[in-house]
């Protein structure tokens, strides 16, 4: 028989509590949920179609276009609007369309060399960047650093920025409608950066900008064209590379052989771009 081990003390506890993530407080008192009767499992019996029903209320994390679009217009006027960072900046600071801002502890909108050639863009703050309100600073941030300098890359010599300028609460999933908010304003800032080469760390970045709904393992390890519309109705391209994100290696060490691959696709097309350079 398997015994139990004393529950640990409350402020051990709580340290084991906000170490695995859990650092968000959703009410005021505690809940003994061990006091509590179990609910009645859910019926999964189907219920008759009514010809006077409803239109279902779309998901939170899949609303429908009709949600999204409003908001997507409105976040690309106030993007389109700023002809510098500076100004991009200002402009999210008093951006109030997206819900993460109300949650998060700051903005966290970008970090190195603004005419660098090189343009990193990951997901989301994590909880070290909400507090530094700075891009890639913690542990990811550190093996990022590492990763650039094997490839004769200093990260005051790259610009990083993440597609949400705002920390999900306990670095969870966003949903559709806060990236809907914030990607017009990413789009500003890739046209206002105006890098020789994108490189996007992760799945959730990699999906957002290429629009592909494939993973990180087939996205990762290939070039895609970046556009940037311009008004005479042509498009300026860039060359666009996805790539693992440094929390994932960090989790899976092994899968750094092929973060080390893309690392040298990435120094090979900055010498060629450099070659070709009029």
């Amino acid at each position: 028989m398997t015994m139990l081990s004393d529950p640990l003390p409350p402020l051990e506890a709580l340290r084991w509590s906000v170490d695995a993530g859990a650092d968000e407080a959703i009410g005021d008192a505690p809940i003994n949920r061990y006091a509590q009767e179990a609910p009645a499992p859910p019926s999964f019996a189907p219920e008759p179609a009514r010809a006077d029903a409803q239109a279902t209320t779309p998901s939170t994390t899949t609303p429908s276009a009709a949600a999204i679009s409003p908001l997507a217009q409105d976040s690309r006027r106030i993007a389109q609007s700023a002809d510098s960072l500076e100004s991009l900046r200002a402009a999210l600071e008093t951006f109030d369309g997206c819900p993460l801002k109300k949650t998060a502890t700051n903005l966290v909108f970008g970090d190195g060399e603004p005419n660098a050639d090189v343009m990193i863009i990951g997901e989301a703050p994590g909880a070290e960047e909400d507090r530094k309100g700075a891009p890639f600073v913690g542990a990811s941030g550190q093996l990022l650093d590492r990763m650039l300098a094997t490839i004769g890359l200093a990260r005051e010599s790259v610009y990083i920025t993440n597609v949400l300028f705002w920390r999900p609460p306990g670095n969870r999933n966003p949903t559709s409608a806060e990236v809907a908010a914030c990607l017009p304003f990413v789009q500003r800032h890739i046209e206002l950066v105006s890098p020789k080469v994108l490189v996007f760390v992760g799945g959730a970045a990699a999906k957002t900008l290429l629009d592909r709904t494939e993973g990180i393992m087939r996205l990762r390890g290939k070039w895609y064209d970046y556009q940037i519309p311009v008004d005479a109705g042509d498009a300026i391209s860039i060359p666009a590379l996805a790539m693992f994100h440094p929390a994932y290696l960090l989790r899976t060490p092994a899968q750094k052989r092929l973060a080390w691959r893309d690392l040298l696709a990435l120094r090979a097309k900055l010498g060629e771009l450099t070659r070709n350079a009029p």
